[in-house]
């Protein structure tokens, strides 16, 4: 369960400002990677029921996701979410998209954040202070609302794009690489959406005679 701890030894260090960030979508074979950048109050307990409500992401519900978004639009100081497209992430490679991502969203907050507390990711360089935390989004509070906010965006990106591609159940699968996709994707072949440097894409394009 995440918790202050990380924030307030920035916070008695004299940083005030501390963004958490996180991005969902590394892995699947289509659509975007999407980061989030999260800026909680300071003063916080720790035990405010809104806060509680927040966990990894992947530790939730969709429901309980919803419902904590909602829960950090209203009481954070600052959310910034931004997506890197397929296109990007074949042109740049998924690694490099996601920090980019990452960095987009830090900089499109409304406040300067004076630290970063980031999900890890391997960021050698970045023009704020900035510390890197295994499993950040079951630590910190921060990262956490970010891991919520980049992965209900996300969610909701890929339900709206069954919509627009049928057939790869992209409601349901989100884009990852499940046996019913892959086995739509043999026989479709790849939308506009995904990503086309991936394995299991390239060797579509084989099969297909892309």
């Amino acid at each position: 369960m995440p918790d202050l701890s990380e924030e307030r030894r920035l916070h008695r260090q004299g940083r005030q400002v501390v963004a958490g960030v996180d991005e969902a979508g590394r892995g699947p074979l289509a659509g975007p990677v999407v980061a989030a950048a999260v800026v909680l109050p300071n003063g916080l307990t720790g035990e405010e029921s809104w806060l509680l409500a927040l966990d990894d992401s992947k530790r939730l519900s969709a429901r309980q996701r919803e419902a904590a978004f909602h829960l950090i639009q209203e009481y954070a100081v600052a959310v910034s979410v931004v997506e890197e497209s397929p296109n990007e992430i074949d042109r740049i490679g998924i690694g490099r998209a996601v920090i980019r991502a990452m960095m987009r969203a830090v900089g499109e907050l409304a406040v300067k954040p004076e630290h970063l507390l980031l999900d890890y990711v391997p960021i050698k360089e970045c023009s704020y202070p900035f510390e890197t935390l295994v499993k950040g989004d079951s630590r910190s509070y921060s990262i956490a609302a970010a891991s919520i906010v980049a992965k209900v965006t996300r969610d909701r990106t890929m339900e709206e794009a069954d919509e627009l591609y049928p057939g790869y159940n992209f409601a349901r699968n989100k884009g990852y690489g499940t046996a019913h996709h892959r086995e739509q994707l043999s026989k479709l072949g790849p939308c506009p959406l995904h990503r086309r440097s991936f394995a299991p894409l390239r060797q579509a394009a084989l099969i297909l005679g892309d």
